[in-house]
């Protein structure tokens, strides 16, 4: 059984933000794999869907992204997964927009979300799928920057990626984390 959690904030002002990239390949496989979703307790929205006979739980946190380890926490518990079997989806400012890596465990890489999750877990041993947004311009405040949403130009490439990690996620239940490194980590 896995979990598949897609970091961004609730609400709809968040909705197209750099920072919801997460949600929104969730919707992707929520699509793809016709998973219908409600609110639940532990501060989430999720569904369960199947793949290749694997159970799968896809998770929107509603905690905003700075605290998404409490409900992933919570989930997994309630769930009886290991972190091992977790899959976090999240938007990275160290990749060019477009760009696409797995990783299998390490650090936060300075996500406040991706933090949260290893506080609250204890270890860094899960798998990220990390979506490419690009540094801000100029001096602009990172901050500030992941809570813009992508310009028109931009949306293009976006809708692609979205698509891509979706397969990526895929690729990792079918096949295994480093069979899918290999293909997406180009």
């Amino acid at each position: 059984m896995y979990l598949v959690a897609g970091l961004g904030n609730p609400g709809a002002q968040y909705e197209r933000t750099r920072h919801n990239l997460g949600f929104r390949v969730i919707d992707v496989l929520a699509d793809n794999l016709k998973t219908a979703f409600s609110e639940h307790e532990n501060q989430a929205s999720w569904g369960e869907a199947s793949l290749s006979g694997e159970r799968i739980v896809l998770v929107k946190p509603l905690t905003f992204v700075n605290l998404s380890g409490q409900c992933i926490k919570a989930l997994l518990k309630e769930f009886s997964i290991v972190p091992q079997e977790l899959i976090v989806i999240h938007d990275d400012l160290d990749l060019h927009l477009g760009e696409i890596r797995l990783k299998g465990r390490g650090g936060s890489g300075g996500h406040k979300g991706v933090e949260s999750i290893v506080a609250s877990l204890g270890t860094e041993n899960f798998a990220r799928v990390r979506l490419g947004i690009g540094r801000p311009p100029g001096r602009q405040d990172p901050a500030d920057y992941v809570l813009r949403p992508f310009t028109k130009r931009q949306q293009e490439q976006v809708d692609f990626i979205l698509g891509e990690a979706a397969q990526a996620v895929i690729s990792i239940i079918k096949y295994g984390l480093e069979k899918a490194m290999n293909v997406f980590n180009k």
